[in-house]
């Protein structure tokens, strides 16, 4: 006996998934958090530090995703 296969709707032929690239910036950003909210028994100075970078990858992470999605296409009709 043969299985038949639907075949249409399956998606083009070549058609690319769009995977992020890898990037430290989540781990860094993670980190930094931790570190303001540890620092804060210790030095209010580290604190601010701690928040420099975290708000400094924030900007990053987000800017990157922001092109990321540009580079997207627009047209979704295929699905």
């Amino acid at each position: 006996m043969s299985d038949q296969v639907d075949r249409t709707n399956l998606p083009p032929v070549g058609e690319e998934v769009h995977m992020p690239e890898s990037s430290a910036l989540p781990l860094i950003n993670a980190a930094a958090l931790a570190l303001a909210i540890v620092s804060i028994t210790l030095s209010w100075w580290l604190v601010g530090a701690a928040m420099v970078v975290f708000l400094g990858t924030t900007i990053r992470w987000i800017r990157d995703v922001r092109r990321d999605i540009a580079d997207l296409p627009l047209d979704h009709s295929s699905h």
